[in-house]
């Protein structure tokens, strides 16, 4: 008894819409964008120019032609004169391709703290506690750097020991 009455409203529903459909009438497109779009429908072309264009303030996107289409972004005035996030700092440069000085001193660091040498701050052989110093001095200098950094940055120091 179901089935007939399911059979029915499928078939009846969507005419239904289709008449509702077509009683609605199309929105109104602008003069001159139907214009345009006309134009290029007609040759059958690409626009042979688009142009990019960054505003600021209360300025206004130029109109776009038949043969140039106009793509617009806005900026915030306060970033409108500063460098870009992604380019303020200079990327850390991978060891394969850093020059042989900074690695022959790398090297020169590990030999010098895995062989216990004087200033070293080493456990092991005659190094002993005299480069604990130096090395607990430049452990400061490289955290207070990454705090500033993580500040000019605006995102949260790390978290210290």
């Amino acid at each position: 008894m179901l089935r007939p009455l399911i059979t029915v409203a499928l078939a009846v529903l969507p005419a239904a819409a289709l008449a509702a459909q077509a009683s609605q009438p199309a929105p109104a497109k602008a003069p001159a964008e139907t214009v345009h779009q006309e134009a290029q429908a007609e040759t059958g072309q690409p626009p042979k120019r688009i142009r990019s264009v960054t505003l600021s303030g209360t300025e206004k996107c130029p109109p776009s032609t038949s043969t140039e289409v106009v793509v617009c972004n806005r900026i915030d005035p306060n970033e409108q004169y500063r460098v870009p996030k992604e380019l303020r700092r200079p990327p850390e440069v991978p060891a394969k391709n850093q020059s042989w000085v900074n690695r022959a001193q790398q090297q020169d660091e590990v030999g010098r703290t895995a062989g216990g040498l004087p200033n070293t701050c080493s456990a092991v052989g005659t190094g002993g506690q005299s480069g604990c110093a130096q090395m607990n001095a430049r452990q400061w200098y490289l955290e207070r750097q990454a705090i500033k950094r993580a500040q000019q940055e605006g995102t949260n120091p790390p978290p210290q020991d």
